[in-house]
């Protein structure tokens, strides 16, 4: 399992219509893209759910880099080129993934939690601790799944946790941000290995 993400900032009076009509007329272009596990169309806008920010910043999980590579070089990505510029696109190596009791039902709120390994820490028993904790959210009400993974560049792990249930109005802290879902492309969730990603 790989994870991506890029994120494009959009202007403070940008008109987010734009972007659900983007979403609306295409988001079904990955719905039966080969290789991928599920890509949710994210969006954060200005005022909502402690958003300071507007941006769209679709999350992803590949089951194979095949799949991956076909987007970022073929016709996937052009439209992001084309029309807002060429974004950083984030990649960390999966380590676990868990369906939730809402794994049936479209997610509408996702939470990403970004957070960096400690340099003193056992980086086995940090992830260890991670891959705990994703097992028991996962149980909670209203959760269609986690997902945790990492950037050993900067020992960087981030953990993304779709719900069925709407944004939470608390402010958002340094490491959790909150987005909402307008589509979730799902083709290769029965393929998506569930549990740690190794034997």
């Amino acid at each position: 399992m790989l994870a991506m993400q890029y994120e494009v900032t959009l202007p403070a009076d940008y008109d987010m219509g734009v972007i659900r009509h983007r979403v609306a007329t295409r988001g079904a272009g990955t719905d039966a893209w080969p290789g991928l596990a599920l890509k949710a169309y994210l969006v954060r806008e200005r005022g909502v759910g402690g958003s300071t920010v507007n941006a769209y910043a679709p999350f992803y999980l590949w089951n194979t880099t095949e799949g991956m590579n076909d987007f970022l070089w073929g016709t996937g990505f052009r439209g992001v080129l084309s029309d807002f510029g060429r974004p950083v696109v984030r990649q960390w190596t999966g380590l676990g993934f868990e369906p939730g009791p809402a794994f049936g039902a479209p997610p509408v709120t996702a939470a990403r939690r970004v957070w960096l390994s400690p340099a003193d820490a056992d980086p086995a028993a940090d992830i260890a601790a991670a891959l705990a904790r994703i097992r028991t959210g996962a149980h909670s009400a209203g959760v269609h799944s986690v997902a945790l993974a990492i950037d050993t560049s900067r020992w960087q792990l981030v953990e993304l946790t779709l719900l069925g249930t709407a944004l939470p109005e608390l402010p958002e802290d340094s490491r959790v941000q909150y987005y909402q879902v307008l589509h979730l492309s799902a083709p290769g969730t029965t393929d998506l290995r569930a549990g740690q990603q190794w034997p």
